[in-house]
């Protein structure tokens, strides 16, 4: 064989072992590795691809339960000696030293309790403990509205201040702070902040139905999610979605509920009116740059109902999609900035 026809030979051989790589691929798409878990009252879900050699499974699951018990005891209202739960036991009008992680996570849910104009408000604490719906094991069961009038008065978003040089708050009045309807979106965000730390560039991350993505499934696919149909006693899919590094939020009134006298009453409570909402707006789901954010979001719009929360999603250009409850079943509405995330058919 001469020297031509050796490097011929030689460019084939690279050829064809370059195809076999892509088929292969494509038949055997990289391995997605999983660990489960239970943090903030729920379950957590952490996928990987293509995880590097150099790195096992068992040290990031280690290292992932680390971060979700650190905002665990920052923020939440079931441990007692939590940040959040000892500023909750503080003093009225003295500013509380607070750590820049729970700081940003307040300062982002007083940012969208403004925009709502109060429809998510993270003092309603006060009304989630007197429905039973807190760490405090109240019965299940509905207040006397002297008791809900009382406790109304102890929610208001404008009662907490914040100090941005000194990285602290101060409370007005006798307010309960309750982060749970932004805090698993913000742990989602710092479990992928985490991965991203350790080389990990393909992820998915989900708490309690809250998620976030990074990277893609497998080379040219990225990572399709189902949002549920809303119905209490079975699980189906209404929709999937692409995600393309985003994080996805969903608020849903037919999970987290109980019954007196055949009446359901729904853990989403309205700040303003301190009852749970009783509107036509089963679930909205909302795509946002970060999953903290989402998860706010998703709340607000749930409070503001299938009317409002339309109109405010469409003014505000959010991404978001609802399902809205009719007579003959679910009604699918969605803003223009949420069609951008439906999968492709030709995937």
């Amino acid at each position: 064989m001469n020297i031509l026809s050796l490097r011929i030979f030689s460019l084939l051989i690279i050829l064809f072992t370059a195809l076999h790589l892509i088929a292969c691929n494509k038949i055997f798409p990289p391995v997605v590795e999983q660990f489960y878990g239970q943090t903030m009252g729920t379950s957590y879900t952490v996928s990987i691809s293509t995880l590097p050699d150099s790195i096992l499974l068992s040290d990031i699951k280690v290292g992932v339960e680390r971060v979700l018990e650190d905002v665990n005891q920052k923020m939440s209202t079931y441990k007692n000696d939590s940040e959040v739960s000892r500023f909750n036991l503080a003093p009225q009008q003295e500013w509380f030293d607070i750590s820049q992680n729970t700081y940003d996570v307040i300062k982002e849910g007083q940012l969208i309790s403004k925009l709502s104009e109060g429809a998510f408000d993270m003092t309603i604490g006060p009304i989630v403990n007197l429905w039973g719906f807190g760490p405090e094991n109240q019965p299940e069961e509905v207040p006397d509205k002297n008791g809900l009038k009382l406790s109304l008065q102890r929610v208001g978003y404008s009662f907490l201040h914040l100090h941005d040089k000194k990285i602290k708050i101060k409370k007005e009045k006798n307010i309960y702070l309750d982060l749970s309807a932004i805090a698993k979106g913000y742990a989602v965000d710092q479990v992928i902040q985490y991965l991203l730390a350790q080389g990990i560039e393909n992820a998915l991350v989900e708490i309690g139905g809250e998620l976030r993505a990074i990277g893609q499934k497998e080379p040219g696919r990225w990572w399709r999610i189902a949002i549920e149909t809303p119905t209490a006693n079975m699980r189906s899919v209404q929709k999937i979605i692409e995600l393309r590094g985003e994080g996805l939020a969903t608020s849903g009134d037919y999970r987290n509920y109980f019954e007196v006298d055949g009446r359901r009453y729904s853990h989403t409570l309205n700040p303003k009116t301190g009852y749970p909402i009783s509107h036509k707006l089963a679930s909205v789901s909302v795509v946002s740059t970060n999953c903290m954010k989402a998860d706010g979001l998703a709340t607000a719009l749930l409070v503001l109902g299938d009317v409002k929360g339309k109109a405010f999603a469409d003014e505000h250009n959010i991404a978001a999609f609802f399902i809205v409850k009719t007579k003959s079943g679910f009604k699918e509405y969605y803003t223009k900035a949420f069609e951008h995330y439906f999968m492709s058919e030709t995937k």
